[in-house]
C-alpha cells in the first residue's frame, strides 16, 4: 500500500472506531432487554388487539431514549468508568469518543426518543419513559457514589419499562403493569447485588456504593437478598391468580423462583465466594426472560 491508500485506510479504521463508540454507548445488551420488556408489556396490555404499527414505533421511540439515557450515564460517570477493569475499555475512558460528543449524543438520542413516543404513540408512554430517564440520571446514577440503597432507587426504572408498554398499548394504566413493575422490582435486587458482590473491588476502586459496610460482620445486603427472592415469588404468582397469565407461566415463575432463592440463600449463608454470586446473577438472568415469555406465549 502507498501511503495514500495507507492514509485512507486509517481514517476508515478511525471512522469506524468512533461509529462503534457510540453504539457502545447505548449499551446493547441493556437496551435489548429494555425493548423485550417494554415489548412484552405492550403485547399484554394489547390483549389480542396487537397493532404492528404502534409496537414499531413504541420501539423506535423506546431504542433512541434508552440508548440516549445509557449514554448520559456514561458521561457522568467517564471518570469513574476508568477505575474499574471491567469499563476501562467503554468509549469515553478509552478515548475514541469525547466527553462532548457523547453529552449531546445522548441529550439528542433522548429526547428525540420521548418526542417521537409523544407523537406516534401517545403522551403517557412518552411521559413513563420521561420518569425513567429522570430517575435513572438525576437519581440513581448520583447516588450510586453515596449510598447503597441506590439500588432500590435504580430498581425503580428497570421495572418501568413494561409499564410504558403497557400504557403504549392502551393509552391508561391498570393493577396488571403495576404487578408486572413490582416483579421487576424485586427481581433487579438479587440480580443487582450479587454483580456487586462479583465486582466488588472494582466498584470500590471507583468510589461506587453498590454494597453496605458489614456490620458486625454481617453483610446488610444479604438479607435483602432473601427477602426480595421471597417477595418475589408471592408476587411472580399475581398474574396468574389476576387472570393475565396462566397455569404454565404460574409453574415456570414458581420453579425458576425457587432456583433463584436456593442460589441466594448458599451465597449468603457461607462464605462469599464469587462462583456463589455468579450462580444468582445467572438464575436472575435465565428467571426474567423466562416469565416473561411464557406470560406471552400463554395469551397466544
Amino acid at each position: 500500500m502507498n501511503a495514500r491508500e495507507i492514509a485512507i485506510e486509517s481514517r476508515a479504521e478511525l471512522s469506524r472506531n468512533r461509529l462503534g463508540g457510540y453504539l457502545e454507548l447505548t449499551k446493547p445488551r441493556v437496551t435489548s432487554m429494555v425493548l423485550v420488556t417494554t415489548l412484552a408489556g405492550f403485547y399484554l396490555g394489547a390483549a389480542g388487539s396487537f397493532d404492528l404499527a404502534v409496537a414499531l414505533n413504541l420501539m423506535i421511540g423506546t431504542a433512541l431514549a434508552s440508548g440516549g439515557t445509557l449514554a448520559l450515564n456514561q458521561y457522568i460517570e467517564r471518570e469513574s468508568d476508568a477505575f474499574m477493569k471491567r469499563t476501562r475499555y467503554r468509549p469515553l475512558p478509552d478515548g475514541r469518543l469525547t466527553p462532548p460528543e457523547a453529552l449531546w449524543f445522548g441529550l439528542l438520542a433522548s429526547a428525540s426518543g420521548i418526542v417521537y413516543l409523544l407523537l406516534t404513540v401517545n403522551w403517557l408512554a412518552a411521559a413513563v419513559t420521561t420518569s425513567i430517564t429522570t430517575i435513572y440520571l438525576l437519581a440513581y446514577t448520583p447516588l450510586k457514589r453515596v449510598s447503597w440503597m441506590c439500588n432500590l432507587v435504580g430498581a425503580i426504572p428497570g421495572a418501568l419499562p413494561p409499564v410504558a408498554g403497557w400504557a403504549g398499548a392502551r393509552g391508561s394504566l391498570s393493577a396488571e403493569p403495576w404487578v408486572l413493575f413490582g416483579i421487576m422490582f424485586l427481581w433487579q435486587l438479587p440480580h443487582s447485588l450479587s454483580i456487586a458482590k462479583l465486582y466488588r473491588d472494582d466498584y470500590e476502586r471507583a468510589g461506587i456504593r453498590l454494597l453496605p459496610e458489614p456490620r458486625n460482620g454481617r453483610a446488610l445486603e444479604n438479607p435483602v437478598i432473601i427477602a426480595a427472592s421471597v417477595m418475589l415469588l408471592a408476587v411472580g404468582a399475581l398474574p396468574t391468580l389476576m387472570g393475565f397469565a396462566g397455569t404454565t407461566y404460574l409453574v415456570v415463575a414458581g420453579v425458576l423462583g425457587i432456583a433463584m432463592l436456593a442460589c441466594g440463600i448458599v451465597l449468603v449463608s457461607g462464605p462469599e465466594t464469587a462462583a456463589a454470586a455468579r450462580r444468582v446473577m445467572l438464575a436472575s438472568l435465565i428467571y426474567l426472560p423466562s416469565v416473561l415469555l411464557v406470560m406471552v406465549l400463554d395469551k397466544i
